[in-house]
């Protein structure tokens, strides 16, 4: 009795792993309506190659590839949590301003190549390798050579 307690456990256990990552391509209109407002408003030139939703457990996030390899990332509500350009720059209109200012200031010659954002900071990516992290404040918090 033991051991088909134990093989039932285990079976549950790796069944809950293997639905808990659960990641599938949707077409670009399933994307959440604010998602796709951005994308078309600040990519309109780029060609999407695939889109994605990953849904966890508690969580549903989307991801949209585009054939120059960028990327960007946003959470159920379609806001973006990571803009990821490889070549480009990311869209002005996306990095706060202050953020933006920030860079002006002291790195005039950079520009953005990857931002993320979550609940508590920004962490910024920029071309000249430096990486800056800002609080939900927009106070700058870390540098990175």
């Amino acid at each position: 009795m033991k051991k088909l307690l134990f093989i039932l456990t285990c079976l549950f256990c790796l069944n809950t792993v293997v639905m808990a990552d659960d990641d599938k391509p949707i077409r670009f209109d399933q994307l959440p309506k604010k998602a796709q407002q951005f994308v078309n408003s600040n990519f309109k030139d780029s060609k999407v190659t695939l889109t994605k939703v990953d849904t966890d457990w508690f969580d549903k996030a989307y991801e949209v590839i585009f054939t120059n390899g960028d990327k960007i990332e946003f959470n159920k509500s379609g806001d973006w949590t990571e803009i990821d350009c490889r070549h480009n720059a990311v869209p002005a209109n996306a990095v706060p301003q202050t953020i933006k200012n920030y860079i002006r200031d002291n790195y005039s010659d950079a520009k953005v190549l990857k931002i993320e954002k979550d609940a508590h900071r920004y962490e910024v990516k920029l071309s000249n390798k430096v990486e800056l992290e800002f609080d939900n404040k927009f106070n700058l918090i870390d540098i990175d050579f």
